[in-house]
């Protein structure tokens, strides 16, 4: 008999009180002729272009809608980059060629700002709005309809079909799996129901078209105690090579022996981005290591990507939901299948859990085009 049938998975997880809690959602649309027609003039008198008057008509017209509507936390985004939330006391944002990363404390802060290149026509407009205050997954189905009575006003006011945004809502709550190890002794119990469900409850309905997605990602920081568990040859031409290929093999060891086949490890220095998608996909963008799943597709198995050669700071463990963990209405079992498997893989690694963090950020997604009428 299997483990996984020995130790069945409770149908609650138990969370570190410590946890934080975080929501935001982005608007996106295509950055069309007929959008610029109805905003002020882009041309100057020397025939150049400068779109610093469009940008800032949408960003005023989208605050003004941000304060009538009870929202704090807004922004646009007029770049092409690609737009991540975290948690952090200080509020701080940072850019990359690629992407631009927001930091803020949803009890705390409240941010609105725009961010674009006057003299560069974007390909889309990104308006993203941060959930604040204490409840975050109670009030996110309310957050979701504010948001979403918003955009309806917007597009009317600028003549843009409602049909050509896309909504992303993105969720996550994230906590140190060993946290009760360093002294964290209370917990709050979580199943860990998907999004529509959620809604549905507080009858929020969404789009028949809309795509989800899953997932879990666990960091483990590569620390010299780690890099020294195998023999590492600096001479070598790929002296990586056999710490890389002993994380894989643990980390699939232990995914497997908890059932969790759809998964990967990321030790290339690159930021693994999971999205939906209708075949799987893996494929590096720059900076970026792009990682697509069908969740109502078979598992795929685990992916390994490293370069031998380079000593990152950490590694990402990815674990994947598809349409068999969240048979039960709920994930809560999947998340407590990763916090075992992580258990053992932190055993095999000889990691201190009192002093070490291995810090879990579970993912809920859902995006749709929003619909002609509410």
């Amino acid at each position: 008999m299997s483990i996984v049938r020995k130790r069945s998975a409770a149908t609650k997880a138990y969370i570190p009180d410590n946890a934080r809690d975080n929501q935001y959602i982005l608007a996106e649309f295509t950055l069309t002729e007929q959008l610029l027609s109805q905003l002020p003039s882009h041309s100057t008198n020397d025939g150049s272009a400068n779109y610093y008057a469009c940008y800032q008509a949408l960003a005023e017209l989208l605050f003004n809608l941000s304060n009538s509507n009870g929202i704090t936390n807004s922004l646009l985004v007029a770049n092409d980059k690609l737009v991540r939330v975290r948690y952090s006391q200080e509020m701080h944002q940072w850019q990359t060629k690629q992407q631009i990363i927001f930091y803020y404390d949803p009890q705390q802060h409240v941010l609105q700002n725009s961010f674009f290149n006057a003299s560069i026509r974007a390909k889309k407009i990104t308006l993203v709005f941060l959930a604040s205050g204490s409840e975050i997954r109670v009030g996110a189905a309310k957050f979701h309809q504010k948001v979403k009575a918003l955009l309806a006003n917007f597009s009317q006011q600028i003549k843009l079909p409602m049909t050509s945004i896309r909504m992303r809502d993105h969720q996550h709550l994230t906590y140190d799996i060993f946290a009760k190890n360093k002294g964290c002794c209370t917990s709050q119990a979580h199943k860990f129901r998907p999004i529509a469900q959620r809604y549905a409850s507080q009858n929020v309905t969404l789009a028949e078209n809309m795509s989800s997605i899953t997932y879990a990602i666990v960091n483990l920081p590569l620390n010299h105690r780690i890099s020294q568990l195998v023999d590492i040859d600096p001479a070598s031409a790929d002296p990586y090579n056999p710490l890389f290929t002993y994380l894989t093999d643990t980390f699939s060891l232990v995914a497997k022996r908890f059932n969790l086949n759809n998964g990967a490890l990321i030790a290339n220095g690159l930021v693994p981005i999971v999205r939906h998608s209708l075949h799987e996909l893996v494929s590096k963008v720059g900076e970026l290591q792009m990682l697509g799943y069908n969740p109502k597709q078979s598992p795929c198995g685990i992916v390994s990507k490293w370069q031998a050669d380079v000593l990152v700071d950490n590694v990402q463990l990815i674990f994947v939901a598809n349409c068999h963990n969240g048979v039960e209405q709920n994930y809560a079992k999947f998340v407590n299948q990763i916090e075992q498997a992580i258990r053992l893989f932190a055993t095999e690694l000889e990691i201190v859990t009192e002093k070490d963090e291995l810090t879990l950020r579970f993912h809920q997604h859902v995006a749709y085009n929003l619909p002609l009428v509410d």
